[in-house]
C-alpha cells in the first residue's frame, strides 16, 4: 500500500489555468515568434521542466493559449452569429472586435491575427492552424449569411462568399490598427463604415 502511495506523483504547486492566461498574454504581446521559452517561464512563474510537463512544447503551448482566448466570456464573434438579423450579425462583429481589441485590461489586437502574421516557417503547424482558425470563422460567417439570404434577410443576388470574406479583412484589419493605437472611436467609425457594405434585404 505505500508503495503505491509514493508512486503517486506530487500534486503540481501552481494553478494551470492561471499560468496559461499569463502564457497567452506573452504571446499576444509579442507574437509567437518574439516569444522565447524565458519570456514564457518568468511570466507563467515556473520552470522549464514543468511547462513541458503541463503545457507540452511551444507550439502545444501556444494553440492551448489560443484556445482559451477564443473561449473567454468577453468572446464576440460567435455569440454575434446568433443574432436575428444580418445587420444586427454585422454590428455585433465589428462593434465588438472594435470593442475587443482596444480593451486595456490585456495587450491590444487579436492574438490569432497577430500570430499567423508573425510566425516564420519554421512554426508552419501554428501558421496553419491559426489560418485554419480564421477559414473556420468565414465559413461560419458565410453559412450565416446564406441562412439569411435564404429567409429574405440578403438580397438573392447577394455574395455571400465575397461579403464574409470582407467583414473577416476588415475584422483582421482593425486587429492591425489597434496594435498600432487606434481607438475604440476610431474603430467604431471603420466598423460605421463597413456596414454601409452590408446589402439591404429585399
Amino acid at each position: 500500500m505505500s508503495k503505491t502511495k509514493a508512486s503517486v506523483g506530487r500534486p503540481r504547486s501552481f494553478d494551470e489555468n492561471e499560468a496559461l492566461r499569463k502564457a497567452l498574454d506573452v504571446f499576444w504581446e509579442k507574437g509567437y515568434d518574439g516569444t522565447s521559452l524565458s519570456d514564457l517561464t518568468e511570466a507563467m512563474g515556473i520552470n522549464k521542466p514543468s511547462l513541458y510537463a503541463t503545457f507540452g512544447n511551444k507550439d502545444q503551448l501556444f494553440l492551448k493559449a489560443i484556445e482559451m482566448y477564443e473561449n473567454r466570456p468577453c468572446q464576440f464573434f460567435y455569440p454575434a452569429l446568433e443574432e436575428k438579423t444580418v445587420e444586427s450579425v454585422a454590428q455585433k462583429i465589428l462593434y465588438g472586435a472594435a470593442a475587443s481589441f482596444t480593451d486595456r485590461s490585456h495587450p491590444q489586437g487579436c492574438v490569432i491575427v497577430q500570430g499567423a502574421l508573425s510566425c516564420s516557417e519554421t512554426a508552419a503547424q501554428v501558421k496553419e492552424a491559426l489560418m485554419n482558425k480564421r477559414k473556420e470563422g468565414e465559413i461560419k460567417l458565410r453559412e450565416r449569411l446564406e441562412c439569411a439570404q435564404s429567409h429574405g434577410d440578403l438580397p438573392s443576388d447577394a455574395n455571400t462568399a465575397a461579403l464574409a470574406r470582407y467583414i473577416g479583412t476588415v475584422i483582421q484589419g482593425m486587429a492591425v490598427q489597434a496594435n498600432n493605437g487606434a481607438t475604440e472611436q476610431e474603430l467604431i467609425e471603420v466598423a460605421d463604415l463597413a456596414l454601409k457594405a452590408i446589402p439591404a434585404h429585399e
